[in-house]
């Protein structure tokens, strides 16, 4: 990722930081903190007596206390001020994680600061999952949410199947997007097997615990009466409309297989190349439109 991130808003950042006096590795020793995102035993060391940036960075922040509290955002071998976008992010967000960050005021508090500084150059950090119930933060464009297929419909929609579980997945697939593709696109596929069992348990129709995703939705079509065979023929555009369902078993095998080949539920092949987010967006966008589609069609006939 190239430098979008001006200086001047990282320098801001910076200066909030050391003027609030906030310990920027939370909880956990400067060393310990570091070795979360960068490998400290292969980076060089700066005191002669030790082998790597590791053992200098205990000496002088554990052993002696003798660096400043804001050493890291100028020391060159992270470089915070100059370096890549995605690192600097990285760095944000990992002080805003539980195990880093134990109060959640300070860290809301935090995570307004960093997004009102970044939004200045077209970025923000979002939600991407949760740990015991904490939100784990990831670094994105501003406002992406916003330009999301289907996502703004589907948490309005799939509110009223299962509220707390579906949230957290659409919250993970939005900022997984760019971040983590194949997470996105694993999530996808899990929202939409979410959202059938939820409407043929709500019906009181009975499914296997290993049923794949193609079965569950041919299961929810035929509860819901949307299987072609169901549509008279005399009905006004029957061909189309039978046409439009049968695509409906298309999209669903599609995520599944982008699923089994790159999401989080399957190894990986070796020398597999990583999914890029255009990919992403076809899943999460095929996902929710058939995920809001089913459940608005299942409220509607419940009411």
């Amino acid at each position: 990722m190239a430098m979008k991130i001006s200086e001047v808003t990282r320098r801001d950042i910076i200066d909030s930081l050391v003027s609030e006096n906030v310990e920027w590795s939370g909880r956990l020793e400067d060393q310990e903190f570091l070795a979360r995102l960068f490998d400290l035993n292969s980076m060089p060391s700066t005191d002669h007596r030790y082998p790597n940036a590791a053992g200098d960075i205990w000496k002088h922040r554990v052993a002696n206390f003798d660096w400043p509290s804001d050493w890291v955002f100028y020391d060159e071998r992270f470089n915070l001020l100059h370096g890549d976008d995605e690192v600097f992010l990285r760095f944000l967000c990992e002080m805003l994680h539980p195990v880093v960050r134990p109060d959640p005021t300070e860290c809301e508090r935090l995570l307004q600061m960093f997004n009102q500084r970044l939004v200045a150059d077209g970025f923000e950090l979002a939600e991407r999952t949760r740990i015991s119930g904490r939100p784990v933060y990831a670094g994105r464009q501003a406002g992406l949410a916003n330009s999301k297929p289907g996502v703004s419909a589907a948490k309005q929609t799939l509110a009223a199947t299962d509220p707390g579980y579906v949230s957290q997945q659409i919250t993970r697939m939005e900022a997984a997007l760019d971040s983590d593709p194949s997470l996105a696109i694993g999530t996808a596929k899990e929202l939409v097997e979410s959202c059938c069992k939820t409407i043929l348990t709500e019906r009181g129709v009975d499914f296997a615990n290993g049923a794949a995703l193609p079965e569950l939705v041919k299961l929810v079509a035929k509860e819901l009466r949307l299987t072609p065979d169901g549509i008279p023929e005399e009905a006004k555009a029957a061909e189309t409309i039978k046409r439009l369902l049968s695509n409906l078993a298309s999209i669903t095998q599609g995520v599944s297989e982008l699923r089994n080949h790159y999401g989080t539920g399957h190894g990986k092949a070796a020398g597999a190349r990583g999914l890029q987010p255009r990919h992403a967006r076809l899943a999460v966008g095929a996902a929710s439109t058939l995920a809001v589609f089913l459940a608005e069609t299942h409220i509607a006939r419940t009411k």
